[in-house]
């Protein structure tokens, strides 16, 4: 077996393919520690907590997974989710649903690479710079906003609390 060749199984190695095979700007980094919170990424990567972005996972009535960015230090509200989306509030996923839908655990899931419906808080689009789940508690990935908008072809709408 050769060295350093991707496992198909590491969810972070598909999540970097992705992002080769779509062209996309970004760097995905590995931590020897958890990212699973916005504590543990802001400790891991030395980036104040407004540069960190969390991605949170709903249900539509229809069943479709929807994903909530927004700044890490906020609340979403499913309320303006399902106004932004023209739809019902959603529901919050549970783990189980988050891993079989987008195929990353919840912790670690990107804001792009799988099929969803995602809407962005518009403070995300205010940095330069951000950082969002990278396909583990153990990655994360750095993007210019611009390009997270590009990856995922989100709506831009206020669904922080």
């Amino acid at each position: 077996m050769a060295l350093n060749t991707p496992d198909d199984t590491d969810p972070v190695d598909q999540l970097e393919r992705w992002i080769q095979q779509n062209g996309i700007d970004a760097d995905v980094m590995r931590f020897d520690t958890s990212c699973h919170s916005v504590a543990d990424a802001v400790a891991a990567t030395g980036a104040g907590i407004e540069a960190i972005v969390k991605n949170l996972c709903m249900i539509a009535d229809d069943g479709d997974l929807i994903v909530a960015i927004l700044p890490g230090a906020e609340r979403a509200s499913t309320t303006r989710v399902g106004k932004a989306l023209e739809m019902p509030p959603p529901r919050m996923a549970t783990a189980d649903e988050v891993l079989a839908r987008s195929g990353y655990p919840a912790g670690g899931t990107p804001s792009f690479g799988f099929s969803a419906r995602f809407v962005v808080d518009p403070q995300v689009m205010d940095r330069d710079i951000v950082y969002t789940g990278g396909g583990s508690d153990r990655a994360l990935v750095r993007i210019a906003p611009s390009e997270l908008l590009r990856a995922n072809a989100a709506t831009v709408a206020r669904v922080r609390k």
